[in-house]
């Protein structure tokens, strides 16, 4: 019972990371000093979605899953939940690799706006 328990908060740490990378660039709009955390955050982010990379807490997750002897998964997280909730399989053709590359490439553009803004407003107030 206890891993399960530990690989559910797996999964909401996840949750949190993931929306930390989309939107905590509004976040360094309010408070720049978030951007010394949030950069390499969507760096990574972004990282992964374009490369195909797996997130080290999915193979966490799927490691406490064992253990607790519930089922993990052989995708990674992102493909495995959000994929299916954001992005309908027509959409893709059946490709979920595309559906990564779009992510980050939306992280990337997203987060560029943002800190052309972040920037701007720094030299604006010098």
């Amino acid at each position: 019972m206890l891993y399960r328990v530990l690989a559910d908060v797996a999964v909401a740490v996840h949750l949190l990371f993931i929306a930390f990378v989309f939107f905590g660039g509004f976040l360094a709009l309010r408070w720049p000093r978030v951007a010394w955390v949030h950069v390499p955050s969507f760096l990574w982010g972004g990282g992964i979605g374009l490369f195909g990379w797996i997130c080290p807490l999915t193979y966490l997750e799927n490691d406490l899953r064992a253990k607790g002897a519930a089922e993990g998964y052989a995708t990674s997280f992102v493909e495995e939940y959000v994929l299916p909730l954001v992005y309908p399989e027509l959409l893709f053709g059946g490709f979920p690799r595309s559906g990564f590359v779009v992510i980050g490439i939306l992280i990337f553009a997203l987060n560029a706006v943002i800190y052309w803004r972040v920037s701007r407003r720094m030299r604006l107030r010098a």
